[in-house]
């Protein structure tokens, strides 16, 4: 194969992968045909095999990719010496950062996990889900033992909530010039740790 005929393959690989994903985060993947898929990007249907074995295949690619980087981002963020607040926040920054860079692979992790996660091919779904729980559990129970975070919540309430504020924001944020992922990052830390009161909220006293 010549070098012009792999860069092209290589190009055509990246188009059908940006517009299944695409698709993928709009309809769903099982609503998803394959049909669709080589229609966006101007194949007939049979062609597209050439690429890719499956429409499985493509979801796999687009998964793999977001998940190997998010996790990436998580263990390099984990390395750093920081405190529970300030590794608080670089998970954040890592998880935004992650969702810029893969925001349809995203959103299709999140509507479409319980469909996938039991499919042999993608049984490293509840893999990586449970590392990303437990990297977040870490964090949070470091700041209750040490009198950072508050201890009347339980540390997986508070995961699943910073998990939904950060990673179902694939759904409505819109990037402006003046208010980018950064700021987003930075909004979401500080509400998620210090509220949006203007005056600090007394504390609930923890449950018998």
């Amino acid at each position: 194969m010549s070098g012009a005929t792999m860069v092209e393959t290589s190009s055509r690989r990246d188009l059908i992968l940006d517009r299944a994903a695409e698709l993928f985060a709009r309809k769903g993947v099982a609503a998803t045909t394959v049909r669709e898929i080589a229609d966006s990007v101007g194949l007939l249907s049979g062609s597209l095999y050439h690429h890719f074995e499956s429409k499985d295949a493509i979801v796999d690619q687009l998964l793999r990719s977001y998940l190997d980087d998010l996790l990436q981002r998580y263990r390099a963020a984990m390395a750093e010496d920081l405190g529970p607040r300030e590794m608080f926040d670089r998970l954040v920054h890592a998880s935004f950062e992650a969702v810029d860079a893969h925001p349809h692979a995203t959103e299709i992790f999140q509507n479409d996990f319980n469909l996938l996660r039991n499919e042999p091919r993608f049984k490293y779904l509840e893999k990586a889900a449970g590392e990303v729980q437990k990297t977040w559990l870490a964090v949070i129970e470091r700041g209750n033992e040490t009198g950072v975070f508050r201890t009347s919540m339980q540390p997986k309430v508070i995961y699943r909530i910073v998990r939904d504020v950060v990673w179902l924001s694939v759904r409505w944020y819109d990037p402006k010039p003046d208010y980018g992922l950064r700021e987003l990052a930075d909004d979401c830390t500080s509400t998620l740790l210090d509220g949006i009161s203007a005056k600090a909220a007394p504390r609930r006293k923890a449950a018998r």
